[in-house]
């Protein structure tokens, strides 16, 4: 007995130091990039302090996930059994779909799906350690890293669940306010502060010349209950996620006015977010969540496979909605509320691919509308909490398609963004919070 347990204790030690081993070639890798010109890893620490290296290396480069890359082993997950939270909004199609279709099954996981109203929450029970992985919008993940609405841990975009697939809705009783310079006064909800619904509202309505803080009000509704505020006129439109202006179509309690699509073709909206201490803690369980994801999301971009996943998420313990609804916003043959039957592919899409420039794009906004002050390294911070190379690599390896850059130029209602010169962007904006 007491050999077996020295033999463990060895090959345990053996493991332990093969991994330090690992993790310090991947410092090595960095420093060497970094600082070229000195020869060796030990000579920069010697003459200025280890700790301050690393941890100021770790502030810049997304050091975590690099060494849960190198780590990673072609064994099984170091844990099995999961906790992954989610809204009941077509966004999250992906990781809902992915535990009754059989994706997390397949890499080894059992997947409990946590349904949760609203992201406050979300973002609550991951940094409380009640959900391993979540469902969150795009931009959250990047407040989280920065401590903006909630204490600082470093949080990661591994992939972007959805693209487009938001809408504005109107109450029925506004058909006549079309042109947005009528809303003066008007209450619109979105789902959260720090999402891609709050930040699209805000810049269309400021390309019309209201000012988002001043011409109009605000509200956070989580997404279950807009429909209910819209018909109870507690507000009088939302930019919110889907299927919930479908549904107040459905309900015949309001319209779709305009499509996010129309916003910005292919901006980002949900995406699979993580912390960085899960993923050092469980590099191999980090890359099935990986893969069962995103192999999920190439069946959701697929249109023939759209009928199907609306019934496989339209039960009770998932979105808990009418078919029909599911299925208009996922095939993009849908009713408008105003007497129309449009044709839009791609109204609502799904692409993992998370774009460094998109994040870029987020500061900008965060940082016009006041949520995020002073100086920011906009670079450094997207790169830091976007994924993209770890998620190009991975893709391949699936034999997925991967864009070859991090960073491309995005047109947002007919306007340019180079995220190479995001402050000349933002100075560019006449209506800004003061």
């Amino acid at each position: 007995m007491a050999s077996n347990e020295t033999s463990k204790e060895a090959a345990q030690s053996a493991a332990d130091s093969a991994e330090s081993t690992i993790e310090r070639q991947v410092e090595n890798a960095v420093l060497r990039s970094v600082f070229p010109a000195v020869r060796t890893r030990r000579e920069l620490l010697k003459a200025v302090g280890a700790g301050a290296v690393l941890s100021s290396l770790s502030n810049l480069f997304p050091l975590g996930a690099a060494k849960a890359l190198a780590l990673e082993k072609a064994g099984p997950p170091e844990k099995k059994e999961l906790t992954i939270g989610f809204v009941p909004i077509t966004c999250g199609a992906p990781i809902i779909l992915a535990g009754p279709m059989g994706f997390y099954a397949a890499e080894g996981l059992k997947v409990s799906l946590a349904k949760t109203a609203g992201w406050a929450l979300i973002r609550d029970k991951l940094l409380n350690r009640e959900l391993d992985a979540s469902h969150m919008l795009s931009p959250m993940p990047l407040a989280i890293s920065l401590g903006l609405g909630s204490r600082q841990d470093p949080t990661y975009v591994a992939a972007i669940e959805n693209i487009n697939g938001q809408a504005i809705t109107l109450h029925a009783k506004h058909r006549d306010k079309r042109d947005p310079k009528l809303w003066k006064g008007m209450k619109f909800a979105v789902p959260f502060d720090y999402s891609m619904h709050n930040l699209l509202l805000r810049y269309y309505v400021a390309e019309h010349g209201l000012h988002p803080d001043q011409d109009i009000e605000i509200r956070i509704v989580p997404p279950p209950e807009m429909v209910a505020n819209l018909r109870a006129g507690n507000i009088d439109g939302y930019l919110g996620p889907e299927p919930f202006n479908q549904r107040a179509v459905y309900e015949e309690v309001g319209f779709i006015h305009l499509l996010s699509k129309e916003i910005w073709d292919g901006h980002p909206c949900c995406a699979f977010g993580i912390r960085d201490a899960f993923i050092k803690q469980n590099p191999n369980t980090f890359a099935a969540l990986f893969r069962a994801i995103a192999r999920a999301t190439a069946f959701a971009h697929k249109e023939e496979n759209r009928k199907e996943i609306a019934k496989a998420i339209a039960p009770a313990n998932y979105l808990n909605q009418p078919i029909p609804v599911l299925e208009q916003v996922l095939t993009g043959r849908y009713a408008d509320g105003l007497g129309q039957i449009r044709n839009v592919p791609g109204r609502a899409d799904f692409d993992p691919f998370p774009y460094q420039s998109m994040a870029v794009w987020i500061l900008t906004q965060l940082k016009r509308w006041g949520y995020l002050k002073g100086d920011v390294d906009y670079r450094q911070v997207a790169e830091k909490v976007f994924l993209a190379t770890e998620a190009r690599r991975r893709m391949t390896d699936l034999g997925l398609t991967a864009p070859k850059q991090n960073y491309v130029r995005h047109t947002i209602m007919g306007k340019p963004f180079d995220p190479t010169s995001p402050d000349v962007y933002l100075s560019s904006f006449s209506i800004r919070r003061s």
